[in-house]
């Protein structure tokens, strides 16, 4: 035999017993499970038991009324995301206004009619179904990713390392093998980068920043430094032209350094050999501190503004190197970025390069001591 669906539970909290034997009845009618509680102690009480699919909440009740009782369901993690519904007969809109900005999801007035009160459980038991389901759904998916990515990543360095070891011995191979071990070392590498900016990707969805005041100026110039023998494989010539002054910026400092090192990868990836790289900034202004990272590309086309901060959006420019490009880089930059209020820009004209501005928001400046403290 197929086994019935489980029971979608219903709690109904009201003082009056009469109302909730009319609405368990109702309920019940319809193949709901109605858990009864005529005050907020003994609801909590039931809670702890069952966490139920769904609340009717009466508003007016003495001692702790519903506005209460919502706003703790909605302050505790166990309960918080189940739906809501008021009971009421009183119809003030100011009341009405109360109970949907604590957490209802809506409000139904007494004496209800119950085609009505049965149509609007029926809709947000369905709409909290769905809601559960897109929730595991995404779970699942972070987890297959997770997994897929780290055996991935494993799996290919592995390769990439054999590769390695056998382009060392290229003299001593055929030239036909050593075109092949010289592609097999060109594809791991390409996909070993594009798996470590997916992670990247799925990181910065979920990422918690923590912003905390960040000397922009070091930062950047620590990065220059480590971007220079990238830049010097490609004759690139990279410099940096910094303010003199230190400028304290609120930001998440691993992130900063995401966002910094991306735009100055994809300069130098997209830069000509014997072309030029430039970051410059650091100085404050109207409470923000900008920089600003150039290259001499081949620049974007109108075309590429509307899909340049999109998820593996293809643009027009290509690596001048051969290096492999995923389409995520700027997408990661604008999502960090937005979360710790900042913002970026793009002046380009096509074959005359690009300029990416980015502006930060300053850290508040740290209280004087009291003296007399």
């Amino acid at each position: 035999m197929i086994p019935a669906p489980p029971t979608e539970a219903v709690l109904v909290i009201d003082d009056q017993e009469q109302n909730i034997r009319i609405v368990g009845t109702v309920l019940s009618m319809m193949g709901y499970e109605v858990i009864p509680a005529t005050n907020a102690e003994q609801a909590f009480r039931r809670l702890t038991v069952r966490t139920p699919d769904l609340i009717l909440l009466d508003l007016l009740m003495p001692e702790v009324d519903g506005l209460e009782v919502c706003r703790r369901l909605k302050a505790d993690a166990r309960w918080a995301d189940v739906p809501v519904i008021f009971l009421s007969a009183a119809d003030d809109p100011n009341l009405v206004v109360q109970a949907l900005e604590c957490g209802g999801v809506d409000y139904v007035t007494k004496p209800f009619n119950k085609a009505e009160l049965i149509s609007r459980v029926r809709t947000h038991l369905a709409l909290k179904k769905a809601r559960d389901d897109l929730r595991h759904l995404a779970e699942d998916k972070d987890e297959l990713v997770g997994i897929l990515a780290h055996d991935l990543k494993n799996h290919l360095a592995g390769m990439k390392l054999s590769a390695s070891l056998l382009a060392g011995r290229i003299g001593e191979m055929p030239p036909r093998c050593a075109t092949l071990a010289e592609n097999i070392a060109l594809s791991t590498n390409r996909m070993l980068v594009f798996v470590k900016e997916f992670l990247a990707n799925q990181s910065a969805e979920h990422l918690v920043l923590k912003p905390v005041p960040v000397e922009l100026t070091a930062l950047l110039a620590g990065l220059v430094a480590q971007h220079q023998a990238e830049a010097v494989l490609k004759q690139i010539t990279l410099t940096a032209s910094l303010a003199a002054e230190p400028a304290l910026v609120q930001a998440d400092p691993e992130a900063l350094r995401q966002v910094v090192d991306n735009l100055l990868s994809n300069a130098i990836k997209f830069a000509p050999m014997g072309g030029s790289v430039a970051l410059s900034g650091g100085q404050s202004w109207a409470g923000c501190a900008r920089f600003e990272v150039r290259d001499s590309g081949p620049g974007f086309l109108e075309a590429d503004r509307e899909k340049l901060f999109r998820r593996y959006g293809r643009l027009s420019a290509r690596p001048t190197g051969g290096e492999p490009s995923t389409g995520l880089g700027l997408s990661i930059v604008k999502r960090l970025l937005e979360q710790m209020r900042g913002k970026i820009s793009l002046e380009s004209q096509p074959g005359e390069g690009a300029r990416f501005s980015v502006l930060l928001p300053l850290a508040a400046p740290a209280p004087t001591p009291d003296p007399d403290s």
